[in-house]
């Protein structure tokens, strides 16, 4: 049960994350290797100069990368500590007694129940995502 939740939210988030790369970040990829690319072709400039044009150009899509992973690593880490949690409520219950057929039960219960409580989260999420690269000027 616990595993079936965990492929929900993981397919979730995929699904999530590859919108927003079709939807802003290619785009954002070939603007990028574009400007690059105009950078290298300026005959007179110097290296240093075509290297802080190229940095210029690599800018927008670095702090859209950022955004991503950030949102995604907090996620993460909400999604972590609901599963430590069953996980030490868990250990509390054989340390008190419980039968661990019983007790794995509850922990599998307990994990299903973050999984589907993060998975509503998924769309909100995405949507901060979609919002923070809309925000970045290219």
């Amino acid at each position: 049960m616990a595993e079936a939740a965990q492929g929900r939210v993981q397919a979730a988030v995929e699904s999530a994350v590859q919108g927003l790369e079709r939807e802003r970040i290619r785009a954002m990829q070939g603007a990028m290797f574009r400007c690059s690319a105009r950078c290298c072709e300026d005959a007179a400039a110097s290296m240093q100069e075509v290297q802080r044009c190229i940095e210029r150009c690599h800018a927008p899509l670095a702090r859209a990368q950022a955004i991503v992973t950030a949102e995604l690593e907090h996620f993460q880490d909400r999604l972590s500590r609901c599963s430590l949690q069953c996980s030490d409520q868990a250990k509390d219950a054989l340390d008190s007694g419980g039968s661990e057929p019983r007790v794995r039960g509850q922990l599998d219960a307990c994990l299903a129940t973050c999984g589907e409580q993060h998975l509503r989260l998924v769309p909100a999420m995405a949507k901060k995502m979609r919002d923070g690269l809309a925000s970045i000027q290219q």
